[in-house]
């Protein structure tokens, strides 16, 4: 089913990664939300390296939640350049029904 999507985003290594988790499930925009360990990020930001911790989201949705999912991070992201990766995705048709359900409530 070429209909599925990994978005994946990264935040900072406290409470929000999970709080945002939980809001997009609430919200239907996304069928599961995997929040990786505390990890260390270096990159450069306005002239300088920076090193952060953070947490990696692994975001599995449909495509047709795209655009509404990308506003929600967005609005509740406090990073002002959030990471906004999608990966198109195929998985067993069991798999691809559930997402599906998630995201449309039934």
């Amino acid at each position: 089913m070429t209909d599925l999507v990994l978005v994946m985003t990264t935040m900072p290594g406290d409470h929000r990664a999970e709080e945002l988790a939980r809001t997009l499930i609430d919200e239907r925009l996304a069928a599961c939300v995997t929040v990786g360990a505390p990890m260390t990020s270096t990159y450069p930001w306005k002239g300088q390296v920076e090193t952060s911790t953070e947490r990696q989201l692994l975001i599995k949705t449909l495509r047709s939640c795209l655009p509404g999912l990308e506003a929600r991070v967005r609005a509740l992201h406090p990073y002002e350049v959030p990471e906004w990766l999608t990966l198109e995705a195929r998985g067993s048709d069991g798999y691809a029904r559930w997402v599906t359900t998630a995201v449309a409530g039934g």
